[in-house]
């Protein structure tokens, strides 16, 4: 993704193989690179959400291993560390793991190894990102072509752009291509809150592409979705069950159930990275994240040139901050994944990736 002409990834290594990425807490009014020093510095990193996105999370909890390896830290401790640094995304923990299973394999837990296979991550990641757009690209398509060529209204929720992955992003992956394909897309964005990652990074990533968006607020989908006025929801994941439920940003099951009364396809950009093949039960099985409570009781702006946190309720007010919720397979028109778009069920995910029969 280019930002003021300048081309930038979520996270990448510079020529002395330091680890860089964007401080997204401080988007869309101050872009800023920072360094991961170290293995406590990646871990903070996905705690406090200077990165979020599943995909970026794995990617960035990949090279957490690297950095400490790099410092002489047990790499299990390590492993420990950023598996409980947020638990909902199944990226992460499939990284480490993963890394984990290469390191006791080959027998090699050298910084080199361990770096190989971070990069080898990423690349995936990237990959993955970019064939979910050519499928996804052809809905678009078909809906530009079946509707007289007028713009195509698609709503996404929160957050899964380039900034949540590595490039192109999930659930934004088709929309970046059909708008660089010259298809006319608008893109109404959700503001998400608590944390308004749609305001401050998907409105700001948008812009920053070109795309014609409209920032909403979270409860007006439905109204849209009433009057004609979305062709198709595109949303992205954290976790995927083996049959098709989706564990996505709190809200996500609302905009399902609003896309299904007003007969709205509901679509899922899904990298097999996030698919939890051995989970089945969505409702039942997965961990949802509860963040504090300030994320809901205080709100972050611009005034006067200056970045304030203003609180939007008594003070003594208790507020409870669920960061994700569960959209049963049923309401899902498909998921589109990087081997092509499926069925929210467990007979056409497995179909598209036997090897995890």
């Amino acid at each position: 993704m280019n930002i003021a002409n300048q081309y930038f990834e979520g996270i990448w290594l510079d020529n002395n193989k330091k680890v860089w990425v964007i401080d997204q807490r401080l988007l869309p009014f101050e872009f800023k690179t920072i360094e991961l020093k170290n293995l406590e510095e990646a871990v903070f990193a996905i705690s406090d959400m200077i990165v979020r996105g599943a995909p970026l999370i794995g990617v960035t909890a990949a090279f957490g291993m690297y950095l400490a390896a790099k410092e002489k830290q047990g790499i299990n401790e390590a492993a420990k560390q950023l598996k409980a640094s947020r638990p909902t995304a199944i990226d992460l923990a499939k990284s480490v793991n993963r890394i984990l299973q290469k390191v006791k394999f080959e027998k090699n837990s050298s910084t080199e190894f361990i770096l190989n296979e971070a990069k080898e991550i990423k690349l995936e990641t990237l990959d993955q990102c970019k064939k979910i757009g050519e499928h996804g690209l052809k809905l678009i398509e078909d809906i530009y072509n079946s509707n007289e060529q007028k713009p195509v209204n698609i709503l996404t929720h929160c957050n899964a752009g380039w900034l949540a992955t590595v490039d192109y992003g999930t659930a934004t992956a088709p929309i970046y291509l059909a708008h660089d394909k010259g298809i006319p897309v608008h893109v109404w964005v959700d503001e998400t809150r608590p944390r308004n990652q749609g305001a401050s990074l998907t409105a700001y990533e948008l812009g920053q592409h070109g795309v014609p968006h409209t920032l909403i607020a979270d409860n007006s989908g439905g109204h849209l979705m009433q009057h004609k006025m979305v062709d198709i929801v595109i949303v992205g994941t954290d976790r995927t069950t083996r049959q098709g439920d989706v564990a996505n940003k709190i809200g996500t099951y609302l905009k399902a159930l609003a896309a299904k009364d007003n007969h709205v396809p509901f679509y899922v950009a899904a990298p097999s990275s996030s698919i939890d093949f051995n989970m089945s039960d969505g409702l039942k099985e997965i961990p949802i994240e509860e963040r504090d409570e300030n994320e809901v009781k205080y709100m972050k702006g611009l005034s006067k040139g200056e970045i304030h946190e203003i609180l939007i309720c008594p003070d003594n007010t208790k507020a409870a901050n669920y960061a994700f919720d569960v959209t049963p397979a049923r309401l899902l028109s498909g998921l589109i994944t990087e081997s092509g778009i499926c069925e929210a069920n467990e007979k056409a995910i497995l179909a598209l990736f036997p090897e995890f029969v």
